[in-house]
């Protein structure tokens, strides 16, 4: 076997696990952004759940204050024209929807205020220049 001989199998072999080392890197490139992907639809999912809950229960809310003012509407016109009577009640029903809107607005801006976005994919994403640099526990 010659020089030259030798020196070809060497460079093939080198070709050889360089190609296969870039096509590891590859494959693991695309399963972590598969996986960020999955990370990224659940935590979105869950935000927009919690999102749409409070979003919910604010639009109860204004449905709620729209029927306090109407009834408040409806009790002061029916109290200053009969002095006594229909008027008190249309207050008390008032009264309830009152209590019903800042029951609703208290719980929506609880829900509102526990969405957190994406964490976890905002987290690991950070990490992911640092992973490919070989300094996987630097983040």
């Amino acid at each position: 076997m010659s020089y030259q001989d030798h020196q070809d199998d060497g460079s093939t072999r080198s070709l050889s696990n360089v190609g296969e080392l870039f096509a590891d890197i590859s494959r693991d490139l695309s399963t972590l952004v598969r996986q960020e992907m999955e990370l990224a639809k659940v935590e979105m999912r869950e935000s927009a759940t919690k999102a749409g809950k409070g979003a919910g229960m604010l639009a109860g809310a204004g449905v709620a204050g729209h029927f306090v003012l109407l009834f408040l509407s409806v009790a002061a016109w029916w109290g200053l024209g009969n002095q006594i009577g229909r008027g008190w009640s249309a207050l008390v029903v008032a009264a309830v929807w009152a209590v019903i809107a800042a029951v609703l607005a208290a719980r929506g801006r609880r829900e509102i205020k526990q969405v957190k976005g994406i964490p976890q994919t905002t987290k690991t994403a950070r990490e992911i220049p640092d992973a490919l640099k070989g300094n996987e526990d630097h983040a």
